[in-house]
């Protein structure tokens, strides 16, 4: 069975302002790519994280059946807030070590209901660093985001 991939990626034009996100799925065997499937999506007044929020709930709802794959993002705030923050704020009913509300926490929630359906691992990775499936969920992401764009 071919190892899944999901490179995620947001970007937005103004924070806030028009955005898009890009999800770039890639099924492997070993080194080679078997399948793959490009997504992509926008807002017309949005933020950054709210569309790299998007990105990776978007791999994840897109799947039709439960599965086993990688979430590879350049957003230490989407793999830190579901591998470790998510946790406490559950516990202080959605509310930072801070006590303000979370931000974002439609998406959370969304995101924490997508991953239940699978067997997910989360890998951070540097933007616009060269790597090459980064690259190409970040002009999914600017081409979701095109349409929402000023002429």
């Amino acid at each position: 069975m071919p190892d899944l991939f999901a490179y995620t990626d947001g970007a937005c034009s103004g924070n806030p302002g028009p955005g898009g996100w890009g999800v770039l799925l890639l099924a492997r065997d070993g080194a080679t790519v078997v399948k793959e499937r490009t997504l992509q999506g926008g807002e017309q007044m949005t933020t950054n994280n709210r569309m790299e929020l998007l990105a990776a709930i978007s791999a994840l709802e897109c799947l039709s059946r439960p599965s086993e794959l990688t979430i590879v993002t350049d957003s230490a705030y989407v793999k830190n807030g579901v591998t470790e923050w998510i946790h406490g704020w559950k516990r202080k009913g959605w509310r930072t070590a801070g006590g303000s509300p979370v931000k974002n926490v439609d998406l959370w929630q969304r995101l924490e209901a997508a991953q239940a359906r699978h067997k997910v691992k989360w890998a951070w990775i540097k933007g616009h660093a060269g790597h090459a499936e980064n690259e190409r969920a970040d002009e999914l992401a600017r081409a979701g985001m095109a349409p929402f764009k000023p002429a």
